[in-house]
């Protein structure tokens, strides 16, 4: 599946879009040898469970069992981390959720989208990555539109809820072993490379 394609989806669509792909991310990650092939696939449905769709727009996403790193936020909001992988395709996808711990809707996501790629609209194409070792820092690709290959729409957080994300950078050498994630407003994030 083409990020390209993700990324040009407005609203709603791209919360659900993200949903999936963070299910997919999960997927691959989950350690489970007895099936390798299937959670390369998208289904529909999970074992021991009914069908599966894309949550809608602030409603809880299903929680990926890893987590890699949490980080704090303004209102109670929280940044997790549950995959950082490098693809063949030569680029890191870190993936997540950002969670809305707070008793009221959180409506203050505009910084997210950093100060580069406000094209995008609401994203979280403001977010970075750190390798220390390495002395250099990456910043969320974009397409050729110039739009961020990132979660975009979000808007808002109901409070309690959940909404997935996730944002594309260059791949770190292949030496680098963790880097430093941050997206504005949060405390920075130590993440493990997977891949």
């Amino acid at each position: 599946m083409s990020m390209r394609h993700m990324v040009k989806v407005r609203g709603g669509a791209a919360v659900g879009v993200a949903a999936v792909l963070a299910l997919m991310l999960a997927g691959c990650s989950s350690g489970d040898d007895k099936k390798p092939q299937e959670s390369q696939k998208p289904s529909t449905s999970q074992s021991g469970g009914g069908a599966s769709a894309p949550a809608p727009s602030g409603s809880p996403a299903p929680s990926p069992t890893e987590v890699l790193a949490t980080a704090d936020g303004e209102e109670g909001v929280v940044l997790v981390v549950n995959s950082a992988t490098r693809d063949a395709g030569g680029f890191l996808t870190v993936s997540g959720q950002l969670k809305n711990t707070g008793a009221k809707d959180f409506t203050h996501t505009t910084a997210w989208r950093g100060n580069e790629l406000t094209s995008s609209g609401e994203s979280v194409a403001g977010a970075t990555l750190v390798d220390k070792a390495g002395k250099k820092r990456y910043y969320v690709l974009r397409d050729t539109d110039g739009r961020c290959l990132c979660t975009t729409g979000v808007n808002a957080i109901g409070a309690g809820k959940s909404v997935p994300f996730f944002a594309q950078f260059p791949v770190p050498p292949a030496t680098t072993a963790e880097v430093e994630f941050n997206l504005p407003t949060f405390a920075t994030a130590t993440v493990k490379l997977s891949g």
